[in-house]
């Protein structure tokens, strides 16, 4: 962690004191930071410290693109600076007192991520696990009928059954209320006496009022639009309770409000929007065909310069559950991080400066082995400017072959790269995956030969 000493060091100089920061946290490459006045952050500076791939703000929120090592710049910093994430800093365990900040649909993509962000491993975790195991059957390495299959199997489904308890928690931390609230919300979605209900055809009643019969196994936008509520509830309650009562009455009435809140209300609107997502795309894709996905790969790594593709993973959830499979945001995500690769590699070759080369190639190889683009798009891509639209025409043409060829992610990938092809193997076998291949194929010479076209070293302004 040596590498990110300097960033520990000068990181509350540079974003303006201690007092200036509300929030603090981290996803997959970025470190990502709330503050109360954003005159104070020094942007330059921070972007000139070893280890920084590039800085920007996202509506309120502030990043700090580090790349694959970001959980130990996170823990370096925590080290040093005592900065807790969801805790104010220093050693007060307080909850952080967030700005006020006008709505955005900044804020929503925001909020969408910070809730679903925290349980991408244990779906990638989940969704390889299928894979694997679909493998092994179909080489005849393992059958359905013994007792490891049937045990990886229950565990593999596992992330995803229990998938409301993880974002009840994840949401509850996001909004700042209790994690357990958020949980036990969670858990009484999926619960057993629940879903028998709706599997007869009822989903009960609360208070007199019928519940509608809906199933929220996978869907995440139930248990966002349930714990935004519910932290709300939870403080008003906290604040007009007696302190003597306060640990019986916050989560008692907090819950006999959340309840029939959720059941009646909030979780049937985060079904219909999931719904409505999911066959809204649908219909984009049937009705456009290729072109449609072609548009949307074409525009990715404009998502992941504003940070909304960490929303991303919500959609794809909605398409495995609506659809069984994921045709577009899988799919338009792996495109795109090997066309990021493939124009650095363009870079590469062409540029004269050592130390260009060296970046640009180090940046390919991450985008296309490990999957992440952001080391590309701030350090290559979108700071040349022209490499940038030679990605961006790659992911056209290859967006257009896959849609051609109808090809879909079974699982959540482990890495939207080379390892993403696992998940591609599903029921269509390994054409699908072939004709996966051919589509990055594709797309990598689109966006390696644009960027031997448009890139003029020296000329990047």
């Amino acid at each position: 962690m040596r590498k990110f000493d300097e960033l520990a060091e000068h990181l509350m100089d540079f974003m303006g004191g201690e007092d200036n920061i509300t929030f603090f946290t981290h996803c997959v490459t970025r470190l990502r930071f709330n503050v109360k006045d954003k005159s104070k952050v020094r942007q330059e500076d921070i972007a000139k410290v070893q280890g920084v791939i590039g800085v920007l703000w996202s509506g309120e929120q502030y990043q700090i693109i580090i790349g694959q090592e970001v959980g130990d710049a996170y823990a370096l910093i925590c080290e040093k600076t005592g900065l807790k994430g969801d805790k104010s800093v220093g050693t007060e365990e307080k909850p952080v007192e967030k700005e006020k900040t006008e709505f955005s649909i900044n804020l929503i993509f925001d909020a969408i991520a910070g809730c679903v962000s925290p349980c991408i491993a244990a779906l990638i975790g989940g969704g390889m696990l299928k894979v694997v195991l679909l493998l092994l059957t179909q080489v005849d390495l393992l059958s359905v009928e013994s007792g490891s299959y049937v045990t990886l199997s229950f565990v593999s489904d596992a992330p995803f059954y229990f998938l409301p308890v993880m974002v009840g928690a994840f949401a509850a931390k996001k909004f700042g209320a209790n994690m357990g609230i958020g949980m036990t919300l969670g858990a009484a979605l999926i619960s057993p006496t629940f879903v028998e209900l709706v599997a007869n055809g009822s989903g009960g009643s609360i208070f007199g009022i019928p519940i509608p019969a809906e199933s929220y196994g996978s869907n995440v936008f139930a248990m966002i639009l349930t714990m935004y509520v519910a932290a709300r509830v939870e403080k008003f309650v906290a604040k007009h309770s007696p302190a003597f009562i306060r640990s019986v009455t916050e989560p008692l009435i907090t819950l006999l409000v959340m309840i029939p809140a959720m059941f009646c209300v909030l979780a049937p609107i985060g079904a219909i929007i999931g719904n409505y997502l999911a066959g809204g795309l649908a219909w984009l894709y049937n009705a456009t065909g290729f072109f449609g996905l072609a548009v949307l790969t074409a525009v990715v790594p404009l998502f992941v310069l504003t940070g909304m593709h960490m929303a991303f993973p919500a959609i794809a959830l909605q398409n495995f559950s609506s659809l069984g499979f994921d045709p577009l945001i899988c799919i338009a995500s792996i495109l795109s991080n090997f066309s990021q690769g493939a124009a650095c590699l363009a870079v590469a070759l062409k540029s004269k400066d050592i130390q260009r080369k060296a970046t640009a190639s180090s940046s390919a190889v991450s985008a296309i082995i490990a999957g992440v683009s952001e080391p590309a798009l701030f350090s290559t891509t979108l700071k040349y400017k022209t490499p940038l639209y030679g990605v961006m025409i790659g992911n056209f043409v290859g967006g257009a072959v896959a849609g051609i060829f109808k090809c879909c992610c079974y699982a959540f990938p482990g890495s939207f790269a080379l390892f993403g092809f696992v998940a591609s193997f599903g029921d269509k076998g390994i054409t699908n995956t072939i004709f996966l291949a051919v589509a990055v194929l594709a797309g990598m010479a689109g966006a390696f030969a644009a960027t031997m076209i448009l890139y003029k070293e020296g000329k990047e302004e």
